[in-house]
């Protein structure tokens, strides 16, 4: 699902980035991702994400995805010159990335499942491009946060199909993905590494 204009404020904003490099370090200090690897990101909006990722995880190559092309414009503009050496960008779904099997070591998604009506298809699809024993990172929100009284008036989310921690804690296990670390607030969302089991 395309953001809508108030969401597109907020994650295009100076306090965006600042909690993406909250997190960052958060995942850094529970996560060993190989330097040179294959990463990919779901989900880049603007290439914030990108541009941090690059900086402190040194991949040897970073696909950085968006379903809305004007993000995936937005995001190659956003990054100097010398940070697009080895950075892909891609318009793509994540229901079906244009990937083959097992194609990455780590997969960052910053707030994108709870974007996506079937964000258990989405999940299959992650797991289906990461290598056996690869990371995926999330930042996820619940819907307390994003469907309350003020908000489901303001931003664009799906209505049906939501998760909180127990229905995406199932179907991360449902698809193989163990939890190595978390930071889980019960209302408003968690922060997570995970492995995909064999």
């Amino acid at each position: 699902m395309k953001l809508n204009w108030a969401e597109l404020l907020v994650v295009n904003n100076p306090c965006r980035v600042f909690q993406q490099k909250f997190e960052i370090g958060w995942i850094r200090k529970h996560a060993q991702l190989p330097p040179g690897g294959s990463f990919l990101e779901i989900g880049c909006g603007r290439g914030a994400g990108a541009s941090i990722i690059r900086r402190e995880f040194s991949p040897g190559f970073l696909c950085a995805t968006d379903l809305d092309p004007l993000m995936i414009r937005r995001a190659f503009h956003y990054l100097r010159p010398q940070e697009l050496q080895n950075i892909s960008f891609c318009a793509a779904d994540a229901l079906n990335l244009p990937y083959p099997d097992g194609a990455f070591d780590a997969i960052f998604g910053f707030g994108v499942l709870h974007h996506i009506a079937d964000w258990q298809g989405a999940l299959a699809e992650v797991g289906r491009v990461l290598k056996p024993h690869g990371i995926y990172l999330i930042e996820e929100l619940y819907p307390t946060l994003y469907q309350n009284f003020i908000t489901r008036h303001i931003l664009l989310h799906p209505t049906e199909n939501r998760f909180r921690g127990e229905e995406l804690k199932k179907a991360l296990d449902a698809t193989n993905f163990l939890v190595q670390a978390s930071l889980e607030l019960n209302l408003f969302g968690i922060l997570a590494v995970l492995e995909k089991a064999c």
